[in-house]
């Protein structure tokens, strides 16, 4: 039990908000209530929170912005709530929560699509003040998702003409010719993880349409030689995997009006043996040049299954023992 409870109450007559914000079984509420330690129960239309004043503060500061929230995307998941909380765990300033209302675009499903994390809004900014950006962070940031859902925007707001998303094949290597099928099918498996991104933010029968007209290509690296990319969103994923010489080449393909937004897990590199990844060096070549940011993400920005974080943290304290 509480003891000197102080009590804030929030007044909303909308029972679809309540019940969202409540959620199945009010595990919604359950979560914020074992997290701030405050009870939470509603009396008419009256949300009443009960507790110390700190916490009652802090929850009622969450629960303002998840209704916000429900308002905007009509619905509210757990995950948001855990994503919301993570938010005010990490700073000291509430009013951070409000990055919750920075809509980038919204899903072929109706969803909005947002940074969840501190890290993520940094990596959002940086992807609008500047024309080359790399992020640079574990699987689950967001470094792909964000980047395909900012291109995505620019090219509804007509600010691009085009977007462009590749990734290298090592795991092909000069070995394509031995796969199955033709050139398409031999490289669409390792492209795979950017057509679900895209489908999820365009919906398919929209992706296709695009695709078929050119004005959103999905590739190889290799397809980019000698090329110059104007007035394109364009996108290099996996780029651990680019050794210098790619990574060279694939930035200086950018033409006028384009933008670059390169992601990768210095973590993950699967190149071969004696190969020298082009994203761990590009840093220290390119470091200091106005109009091109560095934006790092950790295991604080994961935003799948919470277990993600766990797990990665768990290889991280294995590595730094070993």
């Amino acid at each position: 039990m509480i003891s000197n409870k102080e009590s804030i109450s929030i007044t909303l007559d909308d029972h679809n908000i309540i019940k969202n914000l409540f959620g199945n079984l009010d595990q919604n509420i359950e979560l914020i209530q074992n997290k701030f330690d405050v009870d939470i129960h509603l009396l008419n239309d009256e949300i009443i929170i009960q507790g110390n004043k700190e916490n009652i503060n802090r929850a009622h500061d969450l629960i303002n912005a998840l209704i916000d929230l429900i308002k905007r995307q009509k619905f509210l998941s757990y995950q948001d709530i855990n994503y919301a909380i993570n938010i005010l765990k990490n700073t000291n300033d509430y009013k951070s929560i409000d990055l919750m209302n920075d809509l980038i675009t919204i899903s072929a499903q109706g969803k909005s699509i947002m940074p969840k994390t501190i890290g993520q809004k940094r990596y959002v900014d940086a992807l609008r003040r500047n024309d080359i950006v790399f992020g640079i962070g574990p699987a689950g940031t967001g470094k792909t998702y964000l980047a395909m859902a900012m291109a995505v925007q620019a090219f509804k707001n007509k600010e691009v003409n085009r977007i462009i998303l590749t990734r290298p094949a090592v795991e092909a290597g000069e070995n394509l010719g031995f796969l199955p099928g033709d050139l398409q099918e031999k490289v669409d498996p390792y492209l795979r993880p950017i057509y679900d991104a895209l489908f999820d933010i365009l919906g398919s029968d929209n992706f296709l349409k695009l695709f078929e007209k050119g004005l959103i290509e999905v590739a190889p690296l290799a397809y980019m030689r000698g090329r110059t990319l104007n007035s394109s969103y364009v996108i290099l994923d996996e780029a651990q995997n680019t050794t210098n010489e790619q990574m060279k080449m694939f930035l200086t393909r950018l033409g006028f009006g384009s933008k670059a937004i390169i992601t990768g897990d210095v973590t993950q590199i699967d190149l071969a043996k004696g190969k020298q990844s082009g994203l761990v060096t590009v840093s220290k070549i390119l470091k200091g040049i106005s109009g091109i940011e560095f934006v790092n993400l950790t295991s604080a920005d994961i935003v799948r299954h919470h277990l993600v974080q766990k797990i990665i943290e768990a290889y991280e304290r294995a590595e730094n023992q070993s």
